[in-house]
């Protein structure tokens, strides 16, 4: 049955507009970026085909061209709009921790570096520069590793924060595994960071792990 001959009540796009985007089903909301349909399946019912051929709404959104457009119902023209609505995703992300301290909004961090580094099929390494006052200046990644570390150097980071004019710095990096454990490893690196930043009157405040799920504070752990 088209949605079009379902109750006002039940469909999606009305539903969202009454009571708000957060009540909906991955599905439901995947068939409002749909719009349409395919023969024989209305957009719920082949939203809910593609959550399931693709294992669920973060497969699907972090998916690449190629393994995308291949699906019905998908093709470059889709493939490019949800590209958009990510990156309008993650600048929205960018600019709401740019308008505070970053210790007085953490868990703005936490979402804005799960938006930046959780679909990375590889480790990377990066920081979040900041001001005296702890406002975000920028966001660089600076080293790209193998599915297993990254090198990471120093003399590298300690001249991005320089040429940042930057008082203070989070680290992060992605753990592709999705465990955000940190290992032996990452935590003789960030003691070495710490130390080579101090040399230059820039403060590490935190070190982030992001995985499968809510990024690691090294900080909250009490292992900085």
């Amino acid at each position: 049955m088209s949605m079009q001959n379902w109750p006002v009540n039940e469909r999606p796009r009305e539903r969202l507009l009454e009571y708000g985007a957060e009540v909906l089903s991955d599905a439901e909301l995947l068939a409002i970026f749909l719009r349409t349909g395919v023969r024989g399946r209305n957009a719920v019912e082949l939203a809910r085909d593609l959550l399931t051929e693709f294992g669920g709404l973060r497969q699907l959104l972090e998916a690449d061209k190629d393994s995308f457009t291949k699906h019905l119902g998908l093709g470059p023209a889709k493939y490019s709009q949800l590209q958009a609505v990510l990156e309008m995703g993650r600048r929205h992300l960018a600019a709401s921790i740019q308008r505070e301290s970053a210790l007085e909004s953490p868990q703005a961090v936490r979402d804005f570096l799960k938006a930046k580094l959780r679909h990375e099929p590889h480790e990377v390494f990066a920081c979040l520069f900041l001001d005296t006052k702890h406002r975000v200046l920028t966001f660089e990644t600076l080293f790209y590793g193998t599915i297993d570390g990254a090198s990471v150097y120093p003399r590298q980071v300690v001249k991005r924060a320089l040429a940042n004019n930057a008082a203070a710095v989070i680290l992060t990096h992605n753990h592709p595994s999705g465990v955000a454990e940190p290992s032996q490893a990452d935590k003789i690196l960030t003691e070495c960071l710490k130390e080579a930043l101090a040399l230059v009157d820039v403060r590490v405040l935190d070190h982030f792990i992001v995985g499968d799920g809510e990024p690691l504070s090294m900080v909250e752990n009490g292992w900085m």
